[in-house]
């Protein structure tokens, strides 16, 4: 994972444009942190006297059990660990040799757990499943390696028996496998060339299909599979000529995605059948999606919230996000919807790479309802604060207040239900790495370095409560 995975980064203009004012004017909140105990350590997963130093990583919910990797840095010898939230419960599953690495996501698929090694010694990435026993985890198959990221990718489980997903052979070809966790149950679907954006992680799964996007005879179709070889076909052209995939999401069961066409942007929304996919507006400029809510879905372009009615019937503009500066532009990072609302990370950018500040907002499809919640979130062009839903009204995030170091943070959408949760140090999203909160049964994990100086486990109970301790002025 951070040992080996490559990014590649394509960051595109955005036009600028002057904001009118939201409803409401962004609050200056000051507020206190959740007791100590709230967010706690689970235990110690990297020993100070073992050198070393491991990172915690591949967090994935397994039906309730959270499984995890701790593997020591430029030294390998990953260890795979399951938890149930409690110290006692917190235990390894099975020690690798040294020179063997942690790669790619980890995916459940019912009560199996698949994830990748990369072997130093033998150069193969390898493919395995685990039950959370020693001799339940079980090597399956190996890969040749691809040195610009992981081999493996797109891997996604289509119900609880089946996970499809990608190799990229070294002639350049991508493969499209199945796996039930068996040898013999792991098979190649189909090999084709000129698969558009994997590296991107541009798939889309919309009920037990997996979407993904192909240039072909000089078109661009969207294809599917079920996980069978006669279900792996071309179902959509979507262009005459080859474009690229710009961003997908979702809204609700509603597969979204964006294709980039020159200069333009076009929305498009599927349900992986072709006359269920439909092209829902085109922009003249960059849009980034903030998701769905009810039979809308929101998209940001700069500076300005549109609405779109997924049923057709072109655009609506909600609001205009404030700047600073005109010489500004927004740039949405990350999205989730959590309640009736949409929460986002918005960058401010200007003339350096780096974002001059990087905003958390939610909205709830008005003017009146879309207002700044914190400033300042991570500031940087390769790496973004999570934020993530907790399914419990809580939304978690990495904050930093007046030059404070960058903590985790939770808002339930008011300046009154902001707060930090807990002075630990929480990894950042490194590129297209994943979130590192992961919610598993009653609780939400992350990594954290805490007073050992390492990373280790540390969760939250969901939901959670904090005192106020907030104080708002104009």
């Amino acid at each position: 994972m951070r040992v080996r995975m490559g990014c590649a980064w394509v960051l595109w203009g955005l036009a600028t444009g002057c904001g009118v004012a939201l409803d409401e004017t962004p609050r200056e909140v000051t507020a206190q942190a959740c007791p100590p105990g709230v967010a706690s350590r689970v235990r110690i997963v990297n020993f100070p006297s073992l050198a070393p130093q491991g990172h915690v990583e591949g967090l994935t919910d397994v039906r309730g059990t959270l499984y995890f990797t701790v593997t020591p840095v430029w030294v390998g010898g990953t260890v795979l660990w399951r938890s149930d939230g409690t110290e006692a419960g917190t235990v390894p599953v099975r020690s690798f040799p040294s020179a063997v690495y942690a790669e790619g996501e980890p995916v459940a698929v019912g009560s199996t757990l698949f994830f990748q090694v990369f072997d130093q010694v033998t150069g193969m990435v390898e493919l395995w499943a685990s039950d959370g026993t020693d001799g339940g985890t079980r090597f399956i198959r190996a890969f040749t390696p691809d040195f610009s990221g992981p081999a493996l990718r797109g891997v996604t489980a289509l119900d609880d028996k089946r996970m499809v997903f990608f190799h990229q052979t070294p002639m350049r070809a991508t493969e499209v496998w199945s796996s039930d966790g068996t040898r013999a149950g792991t098979v190649l679907l189909a090999t084709l060339t000129d698969v558009l954006d994997l590296a991107y992680e541009q798939t889309l799964k919309v009920d037990e299909v997996l979407l993904f996007f192909r240039a072909q005879r000089g078109a661009t179709t969207l294809w599917r599979t079920d996980g069978s070889r006669v279900g792996t076909e071309a179902f959509k052209k979507l262009d005459s000529e080859v474009v690229h995939v710009a961003q997908v999401g979702r809204a609700g069961d509603t597969g979204l995605f964006i294709l980039r066409d020159g200069a333009n942007h076009e929305v498009w929304k599927t349900d992986g059948t072709t006359d269920g996919t439909l092209r829902l507006d085109t922009f003249g400029e960059t849009v980034r999606l903030l998701g769905g809510l009810g039979s809308k879905v929101y998209v940001a372009q700069s500076s300005r919230i549109y609405s779109l009615l997924l049923s057709g019937g072109g655009r609506t503009l909600v609001t205009t996000l404030p700047r600073d500066n005109e010489g500004q532009h927004h740039w949405v990072q990350r999205s989730v919807p959590s309640g009736d609302s949409l929460y986002f990370a918005a960058a401010l950018e200007g003339q350096s790479p780096r974002p001059d500040d990087v905003r958390l907002w939610v909205t709830n499809g008005t003017a009146r309802g879309t207002r700044e919640l914190f400033r300042s979130l991570q500031r940087d062009d390769m790496s973004y604060s999570p934020v993530v839903a907790t399914g419990t009204g809580a939304v978690l995030f990495l904050g930093s207040r007046a030059g404070a170091p960058l903590y985790p943070w939770f808002t339930q959408g008011t300046a009154a239900t902001t707060g930090q949760l807990a002075s630990v140090d929480v990894p950042v999203v490194q590129g297209l790495g994943p979130d590192p909160f992961v919610r598993s049964g009653g609780r939400v994990f992350f990594p954290a370095s805490d007073d050992t100086g390492l990373e280790q486990l540390w969760s939250v109970p969901v939901p959670f409560t904090c005192p106020p301790g907030v104080r708002e002025s104009r």
